[in-house]
């Protein structure tokens, strides 16, 4: 190969990687946003429990604080943030425009926003922190649901986690945290073989008290067949042993007349 030529191959492998490496530089910080996602499966009409994972960006920075806002047009009646230490947890609710009705009963106000803010701890540079959450009952007429998120940094930085998914499938800059949602299940809680186990352990349970009690009823009959028997036993030893008196009173009668009987 000439000199010419192993030159153009250099110049063509150093372009190469220079762009490689802008390629990286440019995916990694969008690929460090915040997410959602749940814990096992999170089935439509069903409850989950989801975990926000919140990285920290910056290299001179620690996250203090995370706002995270539930969706208004499919609001969640039941939102139960888990206690992480070091982190205080604000719940925002609001009236909803159309009452949910849930298990028979309704619902007019619906959790909008759960506020995570440091409280002795802090999420440092090169860590991320997950925050969990138990919802229910999810939506049976979507496929996802959006949380728009907003992270503050100790340096009074924000960045706002909220735009939407693009039509053609690209992801923004700054995408919100989307929860796909899978098929529907039987049970609506998320978790049939669970359930399952639990409707399991209940029939167990009932067929275990039956069981109990019927050798309550047969311990109990025995204990009045026994009693029974007794009082038979005792009845007839009552009367044999009357019978023997009347016959040894009457041997002693007898014997008494017939020594009268012998000194005549």
């Amino acid at each position: 190969m000439s000199a010419k030529n192993i030159t153009s191959a250099s110049r063509i492998a150093i372009a190469a990687g220079v762009a490689a490496s802008t390629v990286l530089l440019l995916a990694g910080p969008a690929a460090a946003h915040v997410s959602v996602q749940p814990q096992g499966e999170a089935a439509k009409g069903g409850y989950a429990t989801l975990n926000f994972k919140v990285p920290n960006e910056r290299d001179q920075a620690s996250t203090v604080k995370l706002e995270v806002n539930f969706p208004a047009d499919h609001p969640l009646s039941s939102v139960t943030p888990e206690a992480v230490p070091g982190w205080k947890i604000a719940i925002t609710k609001g009236k909803l425009d159309k009452p949910l009705e849930v298990h028979g009963r309704k619902i007019t106000e619906a959790v909008t926003k759960v506020t995570w803010t440091a409280d002795g701890s802090e999420i440092a540079p090169g860590y991320f922190q997950q925050f969990p959450v138990s919802v229910g009952q999810l939506p049976e007429n979507a496929d996802q649901l959006i949380f728009k998120a907003i992270q503050t940094y100790d340096n009074k930085e924000v960045v706002r986690w909220i735009e939407e998914p693009t039509a053609n499938g690209e992801e923004p800059d700054s995408p919100a945290p989307v929860l796909k949602l899978s098929a529907a299940t039987d049970d609506h809680h998320g978790g049939g073989t669970a359930d399952k186990s639990g409707d399991d352990d209940h029939k167990a349970d009932e067929k275990a008290d039956e069981k109990g009690h019927d050798k309550a009823a047969s311990a109990e009959g025995d204990k009045k067949d026994t009693h029974a028997a007794s009082s038979s036993s005792d009845t007839t030893a009552r009367t044999l042993g009357i019978i023997g008196i009347v016959i040894g009173a009457a041997g002693i009668a007898f014997g008494v007349l017939a020594g009268r009987r012998r000194t005549a």
